[in-house]
């Protein structure tokens, strides 16, 4: 990854879970068998419209308080499922990030996974070369939909806060990015619906990477792009 400068500079902040990885329904399973396993009964929809946020929010808003327990069990089933069947970054993901630094954006990334997970996530989503730096749940107080995250995404690796997108797939990350002033880009590719996401604040919305970036001198990333867009 190449390092921040001191000048602002405009910059794309991208989620990484649902959005640039195939991650979210594994996520899902491993919440519910953690949840099984300590006796808390919670609808599989549920977790899955709370993938995006924290571990520990979301444990405190499915299980209605503080539970270390769940969020240990919650690692210990994805490891295991994630050793198990892999992860699959999500189709073009790379060339997305890509297109977006021809184009002159700074990549970021900013996500509620912590720094550890960073080992994996990374050479999966193969684009290390382009990637600025990832802001993640230990460098923040409050996880998305607080919009500490993209804050911090912003701050920690120059970007201009008035020339900034963000693109995600979680109505956590949308209204995170609305909190902090960002115009957002929704995907569909987390399993979170068109209308949902836009009832969030999401200026466009597309049904994964690749259709955006198929699409991508129309949409926000190229109409407000620093350099000319060819």
């Amino acid at each position: 990854m190449s390092g921040p400068d001191t000048a602002a500079r405009p910059g794309v902040v991208f989620d990484i879970d649902g959005t640039l990885l195939d991650t979210n329904y594994l996520h899902v399973v491993a919440w519910s068998a953690a949840f099984c396993d300590h006796g808390v009964r919670v609808e599989m929809a549920d977790i899955h419209r709370s993938i995006g946020m924290p571990s520990a929010a979301l444990v405190e808003r499915l299980a209605g308080g503080e539970r270390p327990d769940l969020v240990d069990a919650h690692a210990d089933h994805f490891e295991r499922l994630r050793e198990r069947y892999g992860v699959q970054p999500m189709k073009r993901a790379s060339d997305l990030l890509r297109r977006c630094s021809d184009l002159g954006w700074t990549v970021v990334l900013a996500t509620s996974a912590r720094k550890a997970d960073l080992d994996w996530m990374l050479p999966i989503i193969d684009a290390d070369d382009v990637i600025a730096g990832v802001t993640t749940s230990e460098d923040v107080t409050h996880g998305k939909p607080n919009p500490e995250v993209m804050t911090e995404a912003a701050h920690a690796h120059g970007l201009a806060t008035d020339a900034t997108i963000a693109v995600g797939d979680a109505v956590w990350d949308v209204e995170s990015a609305g909190r902090a002033g960002y115009p957002c880009i929704g995907l569909t590719s987390g399993g979170i619906g068109r209308f949902e996401l836009q009832r969030a604040g999401a200026e466009e919305v597309y049904d994964d990477a690749f259709a955006l970036v198929e699409r991508i001198p129309s949409s926000l990333l190229g109409t407000r792009a620093p350099r000319e867009n060819g």
